[in-house]
């Protein structure tokens, strides 16, 4: 379904990102795996690579908007056709927004919108060659909020996100090329496992309380299931889907 095809992966390392890659490498992808860490982009190789097919890292801070140029540049020179794109490094930050200093504002609209923006328009003629698919990795807090937690700038950017993949499907349909987005709820990720091992024991029980009164399902996610939902993306299964926001989030948004 998606052998031989070319993908590019950001924030790929480790989380979604690096449960994505291994899907589609799995599956007989070749990949482009990015991110800001050259030693975690090689330890995710040695992994990526059993499985027989091409694996690059590129290490690039893409929160750093001037380093995207090079980056399309970089990823040009191995290949010149894209079959997939997914968009999927970020950042969550969750202050009051009395709060929110303006190095915060910037860093997290670099990162989380001008970098997918910028890295879609400078790779789009490869993906154009291909008739080939955009994956946009959105949120839930789009459009679903969580009391205690303040998301004003992450809010904002996750729903330019998917206004973006909507325009983004509607302009390009007629070139063969889909742009659709996948909106996770929690995702058991190390980010979340570290975050939660540094709450005292009360808090521990108070999000766990959390999690099965807000989920139908009672859990959280796992990046497998993301991974899941983008190999479909990518496949021809999905071949009359574009401009899709696609909630994956345990029946979250229910509530």
């Amino acid at each position: 379904m998606i052998q031989n095809k070319n993908t590019v992966i950001t924030g790929a390392s480790e989380g979604i990102g690096f449960a994505i890659a291994e899907r589609f490498v799995r599956d007989g992808a070749n990949v482009i795996i990015i991110s800001r860490n050259q030693n975690k982009l090689d330890e995710a190789a040695k992994v990526l690579s059993k499985y027989g097919t091409e694996v690059h890292t590129i290490a690039k801070d893409l929160s750093n908007t001037e380093s995207i140029k090079e980056l399309v540049f970089s990823i040009n020179n191995i290949w010149s056709t894209i079959d997939v794109l997914v968009n999927n490094a970020g950042i969550a930050l969750f202050e009051p927004m009395e709060d929110v200093k303006l190095d915060t504002l910037d860093s997290m609209i670099n990162l989380n919108l001008k970098a997918p923006y910028l890295l879609t328009q400078g790779l789009l003629s490869s993906i154009k060659k291909s008739k080939g698919n955009i994956i946009n990795i959105s949120s839930y807090f789009s459009d679903r909020m969580i009391s205690g937690r303040p998301s004003t700038v992450y809010s904002l950017t996750k729903g330019a996100i998917n206004s973006l993949t909507k325009s983004l499907a509607n302009e390009i349909g007629n070139t063969g090329v889909r742009v659709n987005a996948i909106a996770p709820g929690s995702v058991n990720t190390s980010l979340l496992r570290k975050t939660v091992s540094q709450m005292t024991e009360l808090d521990k029980e108070k999000f766990e309380k959390t999690i099965s009164q807000i989920y139908p399902l009672g859990r959280i996610g796992q990046p497998d299931e993301i991974a899941d939902l983008a190999i479909f993306l990518a496949s021809e299964n999905s071949k009359w889907m574009t401009g899709s926001i696609i909630n994956l989030d345990g029946g979250l948004r229910t509530n």
